[in-house]
């Protein structure tokens, strides 16, 4: 008998039997619909996490007083006695970092409101106090006008340079270079106009305005502490830099050579590898669903395939009387066991696309369907066809024609 006949058999057996092999195929279907589904949400989200990381400049870290990423909600306070970062140290890091193209530095306020004339915008207005390097280091770039210089920075100069969604709120009719508008009372003058950025993690990139981060200290004080980014000159110098980097910060913050860091470093990698520890729970919560509800199903087939050997033990019969061999019924019984392992993987698959999509649709979550997953849900329901199916195979194959012949 060929495959092909066995496979069609088994499609025959199953047919006939459609609700007994719906109930036994369902934990199949639910295993690796889990599976699947859970790993397309997952896998979007990171391929999403991983595109908007891209914002940053080649090569870039940063150094800031807080992990980019707590774990817990009492972890701040873990890290809240650490030393603020200050322009002094970055200026060093500029000075002794041999590896490093450019080092800028940063501080950041939220909820500020920019008024021009009778426009003004909405109380959610990012703005940052930077130096020249916070346009490469951050992947903004110029569209009119032009970014902050050491000038700008070493007098404290009132200019600002705004996003896309500023612009279109303050300025929908005008030219914004040259015009002042006003910040917490104080007058800026708008020397440049950021390219269009997008969203990132949710967040328009577009609504944010920077500043010299002089003038941002004297408005809101040096109590704040600043982030340091840093460029390698190269990526073959990237972790040279982070560990001259790290070696400067040690020295000047004077951290004890026992004592680990009181500043983190973080990099678009870092970041990535702090969101896969922070899925890796799912994913094995998602494997341990699927490997509960395989283990079902497994259990069910073996049954269902040990029914199907008492009920055709005729038919097994007249097949080994008219020249079957005992590898023939094997192989017949073992491909049905196959074939009803892959339906219910197929069905199982089709649904986990399918959910994964309606949630990506009707929420914020990204889908993206790994082809492994597919493989080796196909791979897994064959084993457990194999596996489970091989001794009701074997059982078949070992009935005496005779005997099985004379069966009621």
């Amino acid at each position: 008998m060929n495959i092909t006949e066995s496979v069609n058999i088994a499609l025959g057996a199953i047919k006939a039997n459609k609700l007994r092999s719906i109930l036994t195929l369902l934990g199949v279907i639910i295993g690796v619909m889990t599976i699947i589904a859970m790993q397309s949400l997952i896998t979007g989200l990171r391929n999403s996490v991983e595109e908007q990381l891209t914002v940053l400049g080649s090569n870039v870290f940063q150094v800031q007083k807080y992990p980019a990423i707590q774990t817990s909600g009492g972890s701040r306070w873990k890290y809240r006695n650490r030393k603020n970062l200050t322009v002094e140290e970055a200026e060093a890091v500029r000075k002794y970092c041999t590896a490093a193209k450019l080092v800028g530095a940063e501080v950041w306020t939220f909820g500020k409101v920019l008024r021009y004339k009778e426009n003004k915008t909405l109380p959610n207005v990012y703005v940052a106090g930077g130096t020249p390097e916070f346009a490469e280091n951050n992947g903004y770039f110029v569209s009119d006008g032009r970014f902050l210089t050491w000038f700008d920075v070493d007098h404290n100069r009132q200019v600002i340079i705004l996003g896309m969604d500023i612009v279109e709120k303050l300025f929908p009719h005008e030219y914004p270079i040259g015009k002042e508008i006003k910040l917490d009372g104080t007058r800026f003058e708008v020397i440049g106009v950021l390219e269009e950025q997008g969203s990132a993690f949710g967040q328009s990139r577009d609504n944010r305005a920077v500043i010299p981060i002089s003038t941002f200290q004297k408005l809101w004080g040096k109590r704040r502490s600043i982030n340091i980014t840093v460029q390698a000159k190269s990526a073959a110098l990237y972790d040279t830099a982070i560990n001259q980097v790290i070696g400067i910060l040690r020295a000047v913050r004077k951290v004890p050579p026992e004592k680990p860091n009181d500043f983190e470093i973080w990099s678009s990698n870092t970041l990535i590898e702090a969101f896969d520890n922070l899925t890796r729970v799912v994913r094995l919560a998602a494997i341990a669903i699927a490997s509960i509800s395989l283990l079902v199903a497994s259990v069910g087939i073996m049954n269902i395939m040990l029914v199907s050997v008492t009920e055709r033990t005729r038919e097994i019969g007249i097949r080994k009387a008219i020249g079957a061999k005992r590898r023939d019924v094997l192989w017949q019984f073992l491909i049905e066991a196959i074939v009803f392992c892959e339906i219910g993987g197929i069905i199982g698959i089709v649904l986990g696309i399918g959910i994964a999509e309606i949630v990506a649709i009707f929420s914020p979550l990204p889908a993206a369907v790994p082809i492994w997953t597919i493989f080796v849900a196909i791979v897994v329901c064959s084993l457990v066809g194999i596996f489970f199916g091989i001794y009701p195979a074997a059982k078949a194959a070992r009935l005496n024609p005779i005997e099985a012949l004379r069966y009621e």
